[in-house]
């Protein structure tokens, strides 16, 4: 089983990783690397890539932008906090990841953090719509709150995602962070078993 591009789950589990200055270190976050950015990454930026010329109201991938970006959301949160799945922690995972993280916290307070969990993961991902009133755009600000309608620049959210990613990386690369590391190579270890 290939848990990255060209990465079988046997090269994962032959890394030496208990010595927190062991050069397979810097191998493993590579791994997570490749893994994150040809599954979620790289597809997006090339979708926003083809609409840039049209104009905005011509734009069509807002929801499939939007959708994987979610599931990166969550994803990450699970990296981060060292869960081997999110059934019944879905919510707080992704809640957590917006008012914790360095490029959404400013922006998100937890009640808005559940109204686009609600209205956007959940809406796009179960219903294959955006509930409520709210929408997605690609121009303005990366999240602007009109009364009871949420709008969200999937531009400006996924390029921030991206920048959270690779906070993220570099914190894996520091032998100091030891709690993050311990999180990683336990969800690592549940992906490269699975």
């Amino acid at each position: 089983m290939q848990i990255a591009p060209g990465v079988d789950a046997t090269v994962w589990q032959a890394l030496s990783l208990d010595d927190p200055k062991s050069a397979d270190w810097n191998t493993a976050v590579q791994i997570l690397e490749a893994r994150i950015s040809h599954r979620f990454i790289e597809p997006i930026d090339y979708l926003i890539t083809a609409e840039e010329s049209k104009p905005a109201t011509e734009r069509r991938f807002g929801f499939t932008v939007l959708a994987v970006d979610c599931l990166l959301v969550e994803t990450l949160g699970a990296f981060i906090d060292g869960l081997e799945d999110t059934e019944g922690t879905s919510k707080d995972t992704f809640c957590k990841f917006l008012t914790k993280r360095p490029h959404f916290s400013s922006d998100f307070t937890q009640s808005l953090a559940e109204k686009f969990y609600k209205e956007f993961r959940c809406g796009i991902l179960h219903q294959a719509e955006i509930g409520g009133q709210s929408k997605v755009w690609s121009v303005g600000p990366m999240i602007r709150v009109d009364g009871n309608r949420v709008i969200v620049n999937r531009n400006i959210f996924h390029e921030r995602l991206k920048k959270e990613f690779k906070n993220y990386l570099t914190e894996l690369g520091d032998p100091k962070n030891g709690g993050l590391r311990k999180n990683f190579r336990k969800k690592m270890d549940f992906v490269s078993r699975a």
